[in-house]
């Protein structure tokens, strides 16, 4: 069968609806993301006008943080209002009526009579105020850093966006985890792995004296959602990293991110005492070794004074690490951090691990490697979690560890970019995936009992963080397609408050993207918020998981079952027989439940008490086996497989009414991905109903469609270059 992605399924023409009366807005590429600033409507524009007159920063010297705070500012209100900005000069005086005025307590003791709750803002937080000074109304921006001005700036700016009332805001925001940070998997030769969004964005040939001017706005859009971390390249790391050449181009993205509060950190390769030292070992016990270390990291941090740290992937799908030497994770980790402590750096020890070696049941070795080691890492060491215990499925139960590990801070590890979710092709809002992990609740009491608050601090003195997998590269669109900017802005909001509702934020960017008309802004959070559900369902309903193609993870491929590693197979994972399908982590099978807590071991440990959308993640049943619904297992999977091709169907009518509403090249560019999806939904739907069918010998229920080839055709279809394999 051709690779060429034309897929069956039924091809359905869209009616396509008379534009409204009103013009249709100018194109727009979509590379301002949700920093676009367009001109507000008439009486918005006239009530801004009204309440703000001047920018006024109260005495301080100027920095470059002011500076881009400052420049954001005017930037967006010439676009927001069609006028510039007047500045008023810094006076120690009450500042004029209509001011918008950013101030730290310490440029402007004023503040501090005022009983504001500034204390609990720390260094990053702000709070945004309207009120009476000496009879003078005034917009008050105030923090207690440069930095938190800032982030209080990108608030208010987002709040005249989102349809907020400019004169009555009164709003605290501090971030609860300290380190919010991106990972990006970028190669040293611009591959990207698990990259759909064209090269990496950094140029490493021509840094470091050729600086893009993306790399500003690549620091402007994380500050503007309190981001303040960023690890530059793949955790298959090169040990070339961290050669002079190497730390000279980081130091220079260093130097763009500073202002906006963006640390750079590096993953680095365990073996590079080895590999770039020329050592004979890599053992971290060893004094030269030690040495070795301490030594890379002073010179790091010459060159980056703000250096954030390390992160380390180790003994994992052949990367090289401590095990090489018999040492445990704690032992290589510690090593580590004992050169970064004297710098207040960071390490972040990845817990992602599996090895062919271990047959026990994949989700559990995580588990079992770091459980052990609570209360072993260093003062300044945080492990770093996948959101589930396997790979960042559509859909996985929160990974067990989270408020296991009661002695060691742990950090949750998010994929923006979507390896297993349709890559930039398919719309796929992971703001509810982030937020139904970080809301679960792991009935293990720390600071409480969800695993949001096992995230935020409870060991004092001890670091806390979040972390994405990034989604972007050099394409306009900073991540493929349109709608994948939503991911991007969803998990860098739940980063600074992981309580956050992702609807609200789907409701935000979709107002600062597209339109804050109601009529486009329904119909875009409606899509979002159905369109992770519907690939979960077309994909993995039911707790299936990892049955997606080998290697690139494009498409479905159930039937796959020959790789050298058994938990590479998606085989696997289903375990489909003539009897039943899924995978029994029972305590009659791999006993994985029992790695969570007694509330939920109890509950998730019986076929009945499991919720259906686990169902086949923790139990192998038969295929008549009557589901909440009550229909039987195989009825309901076909039905759970019908209602995401219908979501994306509806998805694209949805998209459909929107013409005229909608800037033309981007409804365009948007449809065409969408109508990909739709047939890329119903090859996965008839795929898998075939390849199960086959081993179940089962009729399908009445009214269900056949699948549109035989199976040996959906099994013949091969992809030699597909994208984000680069590594």
């Amino acid at each position: 069968m051709s690779s060429q992605r034309v897929l069956p399924g039924p091809r359905q023409r869209l009616r396509t609806p008379p534009p409204p009366a009103a013009a249709t807005p100018p194109d727009e590429d979509g590379h301002a993301l949700w920093l676009r600033y367009p001109l507000l409507p008439d009486a918005a524009r006239r009530a801004l006008l009204k309440q703000v007159r001047s920018l006024l920063f109260m005495p301080g010297r100027s920095t470059p943080t002011r500076q881009a705070a400052q420049a954001e500012l005017q930037r967006a209100w010439q676009g927001l209002t069609g006028r510039a900005l007047k500045l008023s000069a810094p006076t120690a005086a009450t500042p004029p009526s209509g001011a918008l005025v950013l101030a730290t307590p310490r440029a402007w003791p004023v503040l501090k009579t005022l009983g504001l709750p500034l204390a609990a803002l720390g260094t990053e937080g702000y709070l945004l105020r309207t009120l009476l000074l000496a009879r003078r109304k005034v917009t008050l921006i105030a923090a207690n850093t440069d930095i938190g001005l800032l982030h209080g700036a990108f608030a208010w700016l987002r709040a005249l966006q989102t349809g907020a009332d400019p004169a009555s805001l009164d709003q605290p925001s501090a971030p609860a985890v300290r380190w919010r940070m991106l990972n990006h998997w970028d190669n040293l030769d611009r591959t990207v792995e698990r990259g759909y969004a064209g090269q990496s964005i950094w140029d490493w040939w021509k840094l470091p004296n050729i600086l893009d001017a993306r790399y500003t706005d690549y620091a402007r859009a994380c500050a503007s959602l309190g981001l303040n971390g960023v690890s530059l390249n793949n955790v298959n790391a090169r040990a070339e990293i961290l050669s002079a050449d190497w730390i000279a181009k980081a130091a220079a993205l260093a130097g763009v991110f500073r202002p906006y509060g963006l640390r750079v950190f590096l993953s680095v390769r365990f073996s590079s005492p080895r590999e770039l030292g020329g050592l004979d070992t890599a053992d971290p016990l060893d004094e030269r070794v030690r040495q070795w270390w301490a030594a890379k990291v002073d010179e790091v941090y010459r060159a980056i004074p703000d250096f954030g740290g390390f992160l380390v992937k180790a003994n994992s799908e052949g990367q090289p690490g401590p095990q090489d030497y018999g040492r445990s994770h704690a032992e290589g980790a510690n090593t580590l951090a004992a050169a970064l402590a004297p710098h207040g750096g960071v390490l972040m020890w990845r817990a992602f691990v599996y090895a062919a070696e271990n047959p026990q049941d994949r989700a559990m070795q995580a588990y079992d490697e770091f459980m052990p080691l609570d209360g072993q890492f260093a003062a300044n060491v945080i492990v770093q979690v996948k959101n589930g215990a396997i790979d960042f499925q559509p859909r996985e139960p929160f990974h067990p560890l989270f408020g296991a590990m009661q002695h060691t801070p742990l950090m949750a590890e998010f994929m923006v970019t979507k390896e297993y979710m349709g890559f930039s092709t398919h719309l796929a809002y992971q703001g509810s995936l982030y937020a139904e992990t970080l809301a679960s609740d792991t009935h293990r009491p720390c600071s409480g009992t969800t695993v949001a608050q096992s995230l935020c601090a409870r060991l004092p003195g001890r670091p806390t963080g979040i972390a994405g997998v990034a989604n972007i590269g050099s394409d306009r669109t900073w991540c493929g397609a349109h709608f994948e900017q939503a991911n991007w802005y969803a998990y860098g909001r739940l980063a600074w408050s992981p309580e956050g509702s992702p609807q609200a934020l789907a409701e935000e960017w979709t107002r600062q993207t597209f339109s804050q008309d109601a009529a486009v802004v329904k119909p875009i959070v409606a899509m979002l918020m159905a369109s992770r559900e519907a690939v979960v369902n077309y994909m993995t309903p039911l707790g299936l998981h990892h049955q997606m193609a080998t290697g690139h993870h494009h498409g479905p491929g159930p039937w796959i079952s020959d790789l050298k590693r058994p938990e590479w197979n998606p085989t696997y994972y289903h375990q489909a027989d003539r009897d039943g399908i899924g995978f029994d982590r029972s305590a009659r099978g791999s006993n994985a439940v029992g790695q969570y807590a007694a509330p939920l071991a109890t509950a998730w440990g019986a076929a009945a008490s499991t919720p259906d959308e686990l169902l086949l993640w923790f139990h192998h049943v038969p295929w008549g086996h009557r589901m909440h619904t009550g229909r039987t297992l195989w009825h309901e999977l076909i039905t759970r497989y019908d209602a995401g091709v219908t979501s994306v169907a509806g998805m694209r009518r949805s998209w459909q009414r929107l013409r005229g509403r909608i800037d033309v090249r981007r409804h365009a560019e948007v449809a065409s991905h969408l109508a990909q999806q739709e047939r890329e939904a119903v090859w996965w739907r008839d795929a898998c109903i075939a390849y199960f069918q086959s081993i179940n010998g089962l009729a399908l229920p009445a009214g269900a469609r056949k699948p549109a080839r035989p199976l040996a055709e959906y099994q013949a279809v091969r992809f030699s270059f597909a994208p984000g394999c680069g590594g």
